[in-house]
């Protein structure tokens, strides 16, 4: 496994394993109106600003990329990795990756949890700080919880 900053060129392979995450995993958890909310909110117009900014990355398996992970400032965002290839490890080596680096320099470490990430992130030794709720045009709420945690080596 390798884990690379991703290039302009990067961008359909990060759009695909956003959004093909997004759709097979958060229907599971939300409503249609709250998967369509994410999926906008993780086009390719915010993607490809991100890379522009050198905060996205890839993590490769071989000649596959399998994961994707955004770091902005003292923050983790855009953590996917697609149904089929969860429960390998790759999760976890993008979340090692990415807590080193902005604990590293941060000292604390932030990110907003969706429903089904927050089990993983309590397990990682984050906290809760804030509980927010929006509701969406199509008048589903959506409900994600402001964790951090502090960076121990």
């Amino acid at each position: 496994m390798e884990i690379r900053k991703a290039l302009p060129e990067d961008l359909p392979v990060v759009g695909d394993i956003t959004r093909r995450t997004i759709r097979e995993v958060y229907p599971h958890y939300y409503p249609a109106g709250i998967v369509e909310f994410f999926l906008g909110w993780h086009g390719d117009d915010k993607i490809v600003q991100d890379i522009q900014a050198g905060e996205v990355y890839l993590l490769w398996a071989g000649s596959e990329a399998v994961g994707t992970v955004t770091l902005h400032k003292d923050e983790i965002t855009r953590l996917y990795v697609p149904w089929a290839r969860q429960g390998r490890g790759y999760g976890r080596a993008l979340l090692d990756f990415a807590e080193k680096a902005i604990g590293e320099k941060f000292g604390i470490i932030r990110l907003e949890a969706s429903l089904p990430a927050a089990a993983l992130y309590w397990k990682r030794g984050y906290r809760v700080v804030d509980m927010l709720t929006e509701k969406q045009p199509s008048g589903d709420v959506l409900c994600w919880d402001v964790m951090e945690k502090t960076w121990n080596g």
